[in-house]
């Protein structure tokens, strides 16, 4: 079976694909994998954030 990949809900062989569909489609599987990076990053600052503001909460005078 050829590979193929799924664009807009449209199935290509990727043999089928010119040198520059192919080079814009490595493009978008690297941004991709770059966002996904970033999320998680976010998710752990986000989670580090969280943990300050309890921790400065608790230092906080009491009224």
């Amino acid at each position: 079976m050829a590979n193929t990949v799924t664009i807009d809900g449209n199935e290509y062989d990727l043999e089928s694909l010119n040198e520059a569909a192919k080079s814009q489609l490595t493009n978008v599987q690297v941004t991709d994998q770059e966002i996904a990076r970033l999320q998680q990053r976010l998710a752990i600052a986000q989670t580090a954030r969280q943990a300050y503001a309890r921790a400065l909460q608790a230092e906080l005078p009491q009224s």
